[in-house]
């Protein structure tokens, strides 16, 4: 008797297209690693390319024990699913849902990725100041709460948002909206960094920006693409659409910039890719080429100016998640609901499908109930990401070993160092905290104005080498040589043309005299500082100065020991 054959059809082509979409979007994390790390001070460029690989680590672990059955179990309720694929029980070579055409094991690891990439976004308003400890169990937790639930309401055709007809391809409300707004509330449980109000907010790494960016731009193709789970007429529309929203963007922000700094800034460049990105990824699969222009245009202006206004924020988006994530989001999501089209999601379906059968669009086909169905989606996923990620912190930071931020003095070292005992770089970039901590002793302001006009003359002055008395010693041999017709000939200093009334001692003064004139007549600048000299001083001297009876030479050695 023959085996009954399944009822099911796997498509070779379609499952080879998700399996290297499955990669191409797992590269996206690391490649937002890169791309924080750039943003980021040095000293904390690390700790941003730790989250986000840990984040792979936890969220598939999960995935694997409980989040794909709670996202996509074919059992699920309206709000969340059950255990039915616990442990991927009963996910294997049949499609995970009617239509679908890949193994059920093939969607499962491809979901993971974008499972992965969603809370690794929400870290970048925390840089700089959170503390790593909490970091694992948070990862777990708000996988399980926000994203898997909000993934079911949407994706799952059983979540009640998917049968209210609710339009999100790739992710705008999923990914970019749920990150967001878990980055504000990441943000407002932490508090502001403590160098804020200085909007000190120059990236440390350009380079590391710009080759993040271009990962992270193919990596989309595959998110975006590759969500119509089928190498079809779609996925190429989504492809298209994807590139001329992101470069029109790019193209606008770096416009936009040049109007108020006038710069060309490569920064600026890749910020408005993602911009553009993150603004076209719910429409993708949904609208035309032509309509994607404008998502890269309008998508690009209003995160831009969320961006350029964000001090006005009550609280502190370290790497603008808010501002270009959910903004983004926000923004692609409600021009979803006004430039679907019917024809363009029918592009995904067999030939010969009835029009009956076929989703609506949006405004563009007559559709003027999607764009409040999706200003619903908006408003159920941004109140529960918000309130609960702020509940997970709040209760993690009542632990003593699970506090969720950084004290002062870790924060000023950098997490890199104060936390993981390693660094990006050789060095540690102490200026610019020593030049802080010492302004903090300064007395009166206008005293420290004067201190620094008169550091940088005095360095103009040695620079220009006027009247520098202090280290004068005479008879120095002259170093001129003479001309050299053969390069083959040796050059010959000229050592010996010497004053005889020369008197030698001048020539070895001792070292502790040399600095000590030097010390009296040009004190050390604030540049010169070093981190024992500010830990030492309270009164904002650099040093505490020998008592009266001391000799000269004492005085100077004492001096020399506190600058060494």
């Amino acid at each position: 008797m023959d085996a009954a054959k399944p009822e099911y059809t796997i498509d070779t082509g379609n499952t080879a297209w998700i399996l290297m979409c499955t990669t191409l979007v797992f590269l996206m994390t690391p490649a937002l690693g890169l791309f924080y790390a750039g943003l980021a001070k040095a000293k904390n460029a690390l700790s941003l390319m730790y989250v986000t690989m840990l984040s792979v680590a936890v969220v598939s672990f999960q995935w694997y024990l409980i989040g794909y059955s709670l996202t996509f179990s074919p059992t699920a309720n309206f709000f969340i699913g059950d255990a039915k694929n616990f442990l991927m029980r009963g996910v294997g070579v049949a499609p995970a849902f009617e239509g679908q055409t890949i193994p059920a094991m093939v969607y499962m690891l491809f979901q993971a990725m974008f499972a992965c990439l969603t809370p690794a976004l929400a870290f970048g308003a925390a840089a700089e100041r959170m503390s790593l400890g909490p970091t694992i169990i948070f990862i777990f937790v708000w996988t399980t709460v926000v994203y898997d639930i909000i993934t079911c309401w949407i994706w799952n055709p059983n979540g009640w948002l998917f049968k209210l007809g609710a339009m999100d391809f790739a992710g705008g409300a999923t990914v970019h909206a749920s990150s967001g707004l878990a980055a504000v509330a990441y943000s407002m449980a932490l508090g502001k960094r403590r160098d804020f109000h200085e909007k000190n907010t120059t990236p440390h790494n350009a380079s590391f920006i710009y080759i993040g960016l271009a990962m992270l731009w193919f990596g989309w193709f595959a998110f975006n693409a590759g969500s119509g789970l089928a190498a079809d007429a779609r996925a190429a529309n989504s492809l298209v659409c994807t590139h001329l929203a992101a470069c029109v963007a790019a193209v606008v922000w770096v416009v936009i910039d040049w109007l108020y700094t006038r710069k060309w800034s490569v920064v600026s460049l890749c910020t408005g890719v993602v911009a553009g990105l993150a603004t076209i990824t719910p429409g993708s699969g949904f609208v035309s080429p032509s309509s994607s222009l404008l998502f890269g245009l309008l998508g690009s202006i209003a995160c831009n100016y969320a961006v350029r206004y964000k001090h006005r924020y009550g609280f502190d988006d370290a790497l603008d998640v808010f501002t270009v994530h959910y903004i983004g989001g926000l923004v692609g999501l409600i021009l979803t609901g006004i430039f679907a089209e019917r024809y363009i999601i029918g592009l995904g379906m067999p030939e010969g499908t009835p029009l009956e059968d076929i989703q609506i669009g949006g405004w563009l086909d007559g559709h003027w109930v999607q764009v409040p169905i999706q200003l619903a989606m908006i408003g159920a996923v941004s109140g529960w990401a918000f309130v609960v990620t702020y509940l997970i912190l709040i209760i993690l930071n009542m632990f003593p070993q699970m506090k969720i931020r950084l004290d002062e003095a870790e924060e000023i070292t950098g997490i890199d160092w104060a936390q993981m005992g390693e660094r990006a770089y050789g060095y540690i970039e102490w200026e610019e905290e020593m030049i802080r901590m010492a302004s903090r002793h300064s007395q009166h302001p206008n005293e420290q104005e004067l201190n620094s006009k008169k550091s940088t003359l005095r360095n103009l002055r040695r620079f220009l080498m006027i009247n520098d008395r202090s280290t004068t010693v005479n008879g120095v041999p002259t170093l001129v040589e003479e001309a050299v017709m053969d390069y083959g000939q040796q050059k010959d200093i000229r050592m010996n043309k010497m004053h005889p009334n020369i008197n030698t001692s001048k020539l070895q003064r001792p070292a502790s005299v040399c600095t000590h004139q030097s010390v009296e007549r040009h004190p050390p600048s604030i540049e010169e500082i070093t981190p024992e000299q500010v830990g030492q001083s309270s009164s904002g001297t650099l040093a505490n100065s020998n008592s009266s009876g001391s000799s000269a030479s004492e005085q100077a050695d004492q001096k020399q020991k506190n600058r060494a």
